[in-house]
């Protein structure tokens, strides 16, 4: 059974049935399956399956895990958790979302006006709602407005400039005041590829001299007592759990002086995002070296400590864990579209009745290969082919040729892999590295995982089915997009192995797992590739169903997104049709409906 590191980053949500990925709740339906009679009701492309039982698993997880850690150490603050809008915004993910939250009384964090919109219009009634990032008095004033309105809202001060903001609209607008926070900018940081997002020089916060600053401002002006909170971000998908802790130290004494200094209702501690998820299939190179529960039991120890040393009463936990909530809800599904190599089957060949000797000498070694051999006859193949390229430059041997001893060449090293797939044979990997099979997928990588365009950050990707059946491919993966940069290369050192299949004859699926945390939100247009379809998975006891389908967009909608006039656009294809004179007068009318089935279509290749 081919398992592709499923057993390290899969944490038990899906699991290798027979020959299938199944998800590993109730009835346990297969993913080929589902996607199957999805595309059999006539979606083609790309799709992204939702599953909001794992969003659900998450918050449970880690409500739970915190609630034991404080019972452990007779905590007496409490846990709450706040989910970055950033992280995912669309509303067939947040809705099941913040219904899942509900008996946390889980919260939402905005860094936008936009955002805000969206959490005061969507949040539960009384649960926490902080504002972070850049503001301005206008998104300070909708702050204030949200106070109004009821909700349980924290405008974190970025900088002095936004605490003078809050001043300067406290004294206007009459009614609540919204509690605030202040971001401290600790000396500690993450670790990891977003661990620049921490430190001293990190983009926001404000400093210890900033912060003593702040201080004397909201005395002066009577609004020390709404400062409730301090909130600090070491950086996105921790690896190392130390980096937490020292940062916790810091933010722990800080707290400590700022109670002593007069912030009697100051209770908070914010510690942000960085949860981490592990992405890696390959064991021998783990990302996450921590357990939600040691991240747990390390926060509230570090910080229980701190409080009894220093005399004062334990904080309140906040975390921002986005990743961790949404990363594992969603999977990309995208078809096989074609496989390079098939060019290099027996049938392209075109042997001449007399041939070049080294030619002659390939077929043999393709002819009589076997297990005993196989490794002796790859290293003449492959020497055989470098001589004839040689021949090839010099002009000796033609084009047939040449064809002829790259065929066969590519013949004898998959006779030769398949004989020695189950043998330890280290230049096999070394010759595979060489030779790669390119598999074009139906899918854009700047679309739907730009984080491995833009970051090199990989995601756990294996086939739907045939995991009893050994791959023997290293697989590069080639995406549909016009540009060079949209391929996932062949990894010797973490190695991805697909299988020879015939297109023709069936389907063959790669799912992409964990992409539901930024990936859809930070998805580009490049080359006017628009989100796939979404399918929102409910499974059930009996099998599943599809609570929500939403639709990729077609190529008029993704024009018109970009501000071109849809009517301009087929008033000028239709000049166009009339004024052709290779179009047949009735003809003409059948052209432009062809035209405007495409238009009403999305933008993914087509497969029959």
């Amino acid at each position: 059974m081919q398992r592709y590191g499923i057993d390290i980053w899969g944490e038990n949500d899906f699991v290798i049935k027979k020959d299938k990925v199944c998800v590993n709740y109730l009835s346990s339906p297969a993913l080929f399956d589902i996607v199957t009679a999805i595309r059999n009701e006539g979606t083609k492309g790309p799709l992204l399956l939702r599953f909001p039982h794992l969003i659900r698993k998450q918050i449970d997880a880690v409500y739970a895990t915190f609630q034991n850690a404080f019972k452990e150490l007779n905590y007496s603050g409490t846990f709450q958790a706040v989910f970055p809008l950033k992280v995912n915004q669309y509303p067939d993910f947040l809705l099941p979302l913040i219904e899942a939250g509900k008996p946390y009384n889980y919260g939402l964090e905005a860094g936008s006006k936009a955002e805000l919109i969206i959490a005061m219009s969507h949040i539960t009634p009384g649960a926490p709602l902080t504002v972070n990032g850049f503001k301005d008095k206008e998104m300070i004033e909708l702050g204030f407005l949200s106070a109004k309105m009821g909700h349980n809202i924290t405008l974190t001060i970025e900088g002095i400039n936004e605490l003078e903001s809050i001043i300067e609209v406290a004294a206007k607008m009459k009614g609540p005041i919204p509690n605030i926070g202040i971001r401290i900018k600790l000396h500690s940081t993450g670790s990891g590829l977003w661990e620049k997002s921490g430190g001293i020089n990190s983009k926001f916060g404000l400093t210890s001299t900033e912060l003593l600053e702040a201080m004397e401002l909201l005395k002066q002006n009577d609004l020390l007592d709404h400062f409730t909170m301090i909130h600090f971000h070491i950086g996105s998908q921790m690896t190392q759990i130390s980096n937490l802790k020292k940062a916790l130290r810091e933010a722990g004494n800080i707290y400590a002086d700022l109670l002593k200094m007069g912030a009697r209702n100051l209770e908070n501690i914010n510690l942000g995002g960085g949860l981490g998820i592990e992405y890696t299939q390959n064991e021998d190179y783990p990302e996450i070296t921590y357990s939600l529960q040691e991240y747990a039991s390390d926060t509230t120890f570090v910080l229980q400590g701190i409080a009894r040393a220093k005399k004062v009463r334990e904080p309140h936990i906040f975390i921002e864990s986005g990743r961790f909530i949404a990363a594992s809800h969603a999977v990309l599904v995208a078809p096989v579209f074609e496989l390079f190599s098939e060019e290099y089957s027996q049938k392209a060949l075109r042997l001449k009745p007399e041939n070049p000797p080294l030619i002659e000498e390939l077929h043999e070694l393709w002819q009589y290969i076997d297990t005993s051999n196989a490794l002796e006859y790859l290293h003449d193949a492959v020497d055989h082919l470098n001589s004839l390229l040689t021949l090839f430059d010099l002009g000796y041997i033609d084009l047939i040729d040449r064809s002829n001893s790259e065929i066969l060449t590519h013949l004898i090293i998959k006779k030769a892999i398949l004989l020695l797939r189950d043998k330890p044979v280290r230049e096999l990997t070394q010759i595979q590295d060489k030779i790669q099979e390119k598999y074009l997928i139906n899918f854009s990588i700047f679309q739907s995982i730009p984080d491995f365009w833009g970051l090199a950050q990989r995601f756990p990707v294996m086939p739907l089915s045939k995991l009893d059946t050994k791959p023997t491919r290293s697989a590069s993966l080639w995406d549909i997009t016009c540009d060079s940069d949209g391929e996932i290369d062949f990894d010797s050192k973490k190695p991805l192995f697909l299988h020879s299949v015939d297109l023709d004859q069936e389907d063959y699926f790669l799912g992409f797992f964990k992409v539901g945390a930024y990936q859809e939100v930070l998805g580009m247009k490049h080359n006017l590739f628009t989100r796939p379809t979404v399918a929102t998975v409910e499974v059930t006891s009996e099998g599943y169903s599809i609570k929500e389908m939403v639709k990729s967009d077609a190529l008029i909608e993704i024009l018109e997104d970009l501000n071109y006039n849809p009517d301009d656009i087929r008033e000028k294809l239709y000049q166009s049709i009339r004024q052709s004179p290779y179009i047949a007068a009735d003809e003409k009318q059948q052209v432009y409906r062809q035209i405007e089935t495409f238009l009403e279509e999305n933008g993914y290749l087509k497969t029959f």
